[in-house]
């Protein structure tokens, strides 16, 4: 370089955000649940299972535990919840002997616990249609006696 040449080196106009001292600090939290499936007698039927669509209205409240954490706002539907098919929707709801609407009839129970929106009026969820159930270890229990056995209905063996 000589002296007649000069060099100018303009600095860029700043960002707005370039002008603070920013810095970026990512929270992560989790929560883990242990699914309580001790009402599950062995593993049988359990790699075999149907997927379904619960009717989140048609659900008893001993079958799911509505959250009152605000750092986990879903609510869950219970593993175990015996269901039964509304024959009117193709939804299912907790099975109930005294319904009128298919829900009498049980189909077979939630295998898996799932979360859900509170907000949400339907929830996904896997069906047990044959296995082997601990009857006592149900979640809000089943009265075993006012299952009506079907040949073409669920396949579960209660001990």
């Amino acid at each position: 370089m000589d002296d007649a040449t000069t060099l100018v080196c303009a600095r860029p106009a700043l960002r707005p955000w370039e002008d603070q001292a920013v810095t970026i600090q990512p929270i992560t939290t989790s929560v883990s649940y242990t699914a309580d499936r001790a009402w599950l007698g062995s593993l049988h039927g359990t790699d075999s299972t149907e997927t379904i669509t619960l009717d989140v209205s048609k659900l008893a409240a001993a079958h799911i535990q509505a959250s009152t954490d605000t750092s986990q706002p879903y609510s869950r539907v219970l593993s175990g919840v015996p269901v039964g098919k509304i024959t009117a929707s193709g939804l299912y709801g907790s099975f109930d002997p005294a319904a009128a609407d298919g829900r009498q009839n049980l189909a077979g129970f939630v295998v898996a616990e799932t979360l859900y929106a509170p907000s949400a009026a339907k929830v996904p969820a896997a069906l047990l249609w044959h296995g082997v159930v601990v009857t006592a270890k149900v979640p809000g229990g089943i009265d075993t006696t006012k299952v009506t056995a079907s040949v073409t209905g669920p396949q579960i063996r209660f001990v």
